[in-house]
């Protein structure tokens, strides 16, 4: 997947936050959706301009930038 394609970083726009191109939806925005539990439906329905292959790109963009980063110790949440 090129996720060039459809992400990009235009300091025009959202202040070079990379984003989906053609629109002013950032990737973390979208991201930060599916985390707090929007299902790959509900964003569809709600943002015309995302599709399965936007999807895809936004994950293989944070594969990429996750590749070189070291996590060695991730602590556990306290109650």
């Amino acid at each position: 997947m090129n996720w060039h394609e459809y992400i990009h970083s235009d300091p025009q726009i959202l202040a070079g936050k990379p984003s989906i191109k053609g629109t002013r939806l950032a990737v973390d925005f979208i991201l930060g959706l599916l985390a707090e539990g929007w299902s790959q439906e509900q964003l569809l329905e709600n943002y015309p301009a995302i599709n399965q292959k936007v999807l895809q790109a936004m994950f293989a963009y944070a594969s990429d930038c996750l590749r070189d980063e070291a996590l060695f110790d991730i602590p556990e949440k306290v109650a």
